[in-house]
């Protein structure tokens, strides 16, 4: 994994902690593939590449903020 892909994946583990502590998501982790992440929001897993994990979870915990 690329310096830049390992720098999100690392941004997306922190943003998905806060929304699990939070309360937003009820699970997180890796996906099958290397550039997924898995958020489980309302009960459904959602497996996301890294890019798009990125933006959901940003959108999620501030919600009043454009991306």
């Amino acid at each position: 994994m690329s310096g830049t892909k390992a720098d999100l994946k690392k941004q997306v583990e922190q943003l998905a902690e806060e929304a699990f502590h939070r309360k937003l998501i009820s699970g997180y982790g890796d996906g099958e593939d290397i550039d997924e992440y898995q958020i489980v929001f309302q009960g459904k897993p959602r497996h996301l590449p890294l890019d798009r994990a990125y933006r959901f979870l940003t959108a999620l915990l501030n919600p009043n903020s454009m991306i």
